[in-house]
C-alpha cells in the first residue's frame, strides 16, 4: 500500500472522519445511529435508498474500530469504484477479486499481515474459501459489512445462492459486529436476511425510501422506440441507462439509438467478457453516454451522475423497479425514471413465473409482487405515494414530481366496457387472447371469427364505440387489475377471474385511465421540462462558466489517473465551488464533499481555476 494513498493515522471520532475524509459537516438520517450501534459491537440491518449513504455507515464504523473491515460485495465494478474512491479520500482500501494482478494480490496480503489495511472488499465466494477464512482467523477484524443483502433471500428480486453461506460468520467470529445493507427489502426479504445471516439480535434501521430528486413517469407502449428516443433526446449530453428484457432487444435498441444520433453502447451477459467490461468502463468514465442493458448491469454501480433510467419492458417487481430506477441521481441532483409497458409485457412476465421451476409458494409471491408493480403502473394517483406505500411508508400530499401529478391522465367509468370484455371471453369459451376478443367486440370480420362462427355471438360488435387501441388499453388494464388470468398453455387465452365475474354480476365498478393522454408529445414535453441537472440557474453567466471550467479540470485530472471523473469530485461539489468561489485551502475545506486528502491532492489545481474567474 503506497504511503501517499493513506493518512498515517485517523481519528476514531465518526464526525471528525466524516469531515476529514469525505468533506461533509453532518450525518444524514440515521447514519450516526447506525455507526454508533456498530462501534459499540452491535449488529445492524440497514435499509437505506440508493444514494442515501449506506457505504459511509460501514466504512466509518470499520475505521472507528480496531482491525480490518471486511466488505462483502457481489460485483467487481462496485469493489473497484469504492476502493478507488476510498483511496482518493485517504483510506487504505483494497479488493480481492479476479481482476487484480498477482502483484496487487501479494501487496494486499502484505498490508493485511502488517496491519496497514483499513478495508478489504471481497465476493461472498472468496470469503467462504477455507484459506481465506484461515487468514481472517489470525488477524483482528473490525466489522463484517454484507452489502446488497437482499441477495440472500429467495423472495427477493436478485437471489444469489452464495449469499446463504454467510451465516457461518456468526459462529466463527462472534465478537465481530455484522451489518447487512440493502436499498430494498420488503417484510419477507428482511425476515430472510435476519434468518439466513444469523442476525437474530440485529437492530433494524429503515430510512425513508423517498428519492425526491427522481421524477417518475410510466407510459403505455405505443411506438416504444420512438417514445424512448423522444425521452433520451430530452437529456442531451447526459448519462443514462436503458433497460430491456432480452439480449437481442438490447443489441437492437443500442444500434437503433446510435443510428439516431445517440451515443449508446450495449451491455449483457451474452457479450464477450472483454467487450462487456470495455462498455461498462466507458459508461463509468465517459460523460453523456447511454448504456442499453439487461438487468445483468447495475447492482452496486457507484456512478453518481446518471441522469435517467429508462425501462423498455416491465421489471419483475416493485423492488426491482425501485432498485433499478435508484441508479439515477445518486448525487441528489434531478434525475428521471421512465417506464413504457404494454399488455404483452404483463403476459410475458406472468408466463415466466408460471413456467419457472420455482416451488408454488415462490410463484405465488412472485405473482403478488408483479401485481403490486402493475398496481403502481395503473394508478391514477401520485406514483411516488403508491411506490412508498408499497414499502410501508405513508405520505400525505401528492409529490408534484411524477407524471400523475404533472400531467394527470383523464379517467373514465370503465364498468360497462369491462363487462363487455368479460362477456366476450366467456361466450368465446375462454380460449382466445385479447386480439381476437377485440375483433369480436368491435365486430371485425376475420378468417378467425368466421372459422369459429363468432360473428354470431351476442357480443359481436357491442364494443364498436371504442377503437382497437382503446380496447388494447382496456384489456391491458383489466389484466393488470386482476379481472383476467392469462392461460399460457392455451397461447395466452384470457380467462375471467372471480373479480371479473363480480364485475359481470354488477357487484364491482371499474375506473380506467385514458392512456392516450400520458403518451402525447405535450405530456412528454411537460414531464421533461427543466430536467437538466447542470449548474444552478442562480450561478449566473460567470458562475456557469466557472462550473464548466471546473468540470474540464476534473476531467483532465481523472484522465491522468484513469479513474471516473466523479471519483475526483461530484458535480454537486463543483457547483458549490462555482457558487462560493473559494480563495484559500481553508475556504475549500468548507465546500461539501472536499476532504483533507483531496485538498492536499487537488486543492492547488482547483483554486487556480477559481482565481481566473474572480
Amino acid at each position: 500500500m503506497s504511503p501517499d494513498t493513506a493518512f498515517a493515522s485517523l481519528s476514531p471520532d465518526p464526525e471528525a472522519l466524516l469531515k476529514t475524509l469525505f468533506g461533509h459537516d453532518r450525518f444524514r438520517g440515521q447514519q450516526r445511529a447506525i455507526i454508533d450501534r456498530v462501534i459499540g459491537g452491535g449488529d445492524a440491518i440497514v435499509l437505506m435508498p440508493t444514494g442515501g449513504g449506506k457505504s459511509a455507515t460501514y466504512q466509518l464504523a470499520a475505521l472507528c474500530r480496531p482491525g480490518l473491515g471486511i466488505v462483502v460485495s457481489p460485483l467487481i465494478a462496485l469493489m473497484r469504484d469504492q476502493v478507488e474512491a476510498l483511496r482518493q479520500a485517504g483510506v487504505r482500501a483494497a479488493a480481492f477479486n479476479s481482476s487484480i494482478s498477482q502483484d496487487e494480490y501479494r501487496q494486499t496480503i502484505r498490508a493485511i499481515d502488517s496491519g496497514t489495511l483499513d478495508l478489504l472488499y471481497v465476493a461472498p465466494e472468496r470469503l467462504l474459501m477455507d484459506g481465506f477464512l484461515a487468514m481472517l482467523d489470525r488477524i483482528t477484524l473490525s466489522v463484517f459489512a454484507i452489502d446488497e443483502a437482499h441477495c440472500v433471500s429467495q423472495w427477493g428480486h436478485d437471489f444469489r445462492k452464495e449469499y446463504t453461506g454467510l451465516g457461518i460468520l456468526a459462529d466463527r467470529y462472534p465478537g465481530v459486529p455484522r451489518m447487512a445493507l440493502t436499498a430494498t427489502a420488503d417484510a419477507e426479504t428482511r425476515a430472510d436476511i435476519r434468518k439466513h445471516l444469523r442476525l437474530e439480535r440485529a437492530q433494524e434501521f429503515v430510512d425513508s425510501f423517498d428519492r425526491p430528486n427522481i421524477r417518475y413517469a410510466i407510459v403505455p407502449k405505443m411506438e416504444p422506440k420512438q417514445q424512448l428516443l423522444a425521452f433520451v433526446k430530452a437529456h442531451p449530453g447526459e448519462s443514462g441507462i436503458v433497460y430491456a428484457m432480452s439480449r437481442a432487444r438490447v443489441d437492437d435498441t443500442a444500434e437503433w439509438l446510435r443510428g439516431h444520433g445517440v451515443e449508446a453502447l450495449a451491455y449483457h451477459a451474452g457479450m464477450p467478457p472483454l467487450t462487456r467490461q470495455k462498455h461498462q468502463d466507458a459508461f463509468l468514465r465517459q460523460e453523456g453516454l447511454v448504456l442499453v442493458a439487461t438487468i445483468a448491469f447495475g447492482m452496486g454501480i457507484d456512478k453518481p451522475d446518471v441522469r435517467f433510467v429508462a425501462h423498455l419492458d416491465l421489471p419483475s417487481s416493485v423492488e426491482a423497479y425501485y432498485q433499478e430506477t435508484g441508479r439515477a441521481g445518486r448525487d441528489g441532483l434531478h434525475a428521471d425514471a421512465w417506464l413504457a409497458y404494454g399488455a404483452s409485457d404483463v403476459v410475458f412476465r406472468r408466463r415466466l413465473i408460471d413456467e419457472s421451476e420455482a416451488p408454488d409458494p415462490v410463484k405465488r409471491v412472485e405473482r403478488a409482487k408483479l401485481d403490486a408493480l402493475l398496481g403502481i403502473c395503473e394508478t391514477v394517483d401520485c406514483r411516488r405515494n403508491a411506490l412508498l406505500s408499497y414499502f410501508g411508508e405513508a405520505r400525505g400530499e401528492p409529490c408534484g414530481n411524477c407524471d400523475s401529478c404533472l400531467a394527470p391522465v383523464e379517467t373514465w367509468d370503465g364498468t360497462l366496457a369491462a363487462r363487455k370484455a368479460v362477456s366476450a371471453a366467456l361466450r368465446a369459451g375462454q380460449r382466445f387472447g385479447a386480439g381476437h376478443l377485440i375483433d369480436i367486440l368491435r365486430g371485425t370480420e376475420t378468417e378467425k371469427t368466421a372459422r369459429f362462427d363468432h360473428q354470431n355471438l351476442p357480443t359481436f360488435g357491442v364494443g364498436a364505440d371504442l377503437s382497437q387501441k382503446e380496447w388494447q388499453s382496456v384489456f391491458r388494464q383489466l389484466i393488470a387489475i386482476g379481472l383476467f388470468d392469462v392461460d399460457h398453455n392455451q397461447f395466452g387465452a384470457l380467462k375471467p377471474t372471480e373479480h371479473g365475474r363480480a364485475v359481470m354480476r354488477g357487484e364491482r365498478p371499474v375506473r380506467l385511465r385514458r392512456d392516450i393522454a400520458a403518451a402525447t408529445k405535450a405530456a412528454l414535453k411537460k414531464l421533461t421540462a427543466k430536467t437538466k441537472a447542470g449548474p444552478p440557474a442562480e450561478l449566473g453567466a460567470t458562475g456557469t462558466a466557472l462550473y464548466d471550467a471546473l468540470r474540464a479540470e476534473r476531467a483532465r485530472l481523472a484522465k491522468e489517473q484513469s479513474v471516473p471523473a466523479y471519483v475526483v469530485f461530484h458535480d454537486s461539489t463543483l457547483a458549490d465551488m462555482a457558487a462560493r468561489k473559494p480563495r484559500t485551502q481553508e475556504d475549500l475545506a468548507q465546500i461539501s464533499g472536499v476532504g483533507q486528502r483531496k485538498i492536499e491532492k487537488y486543492g492547488a489545481a482547483f483554486l487556480a481555476v477559481v482565481r481566473e474567474y474572480i
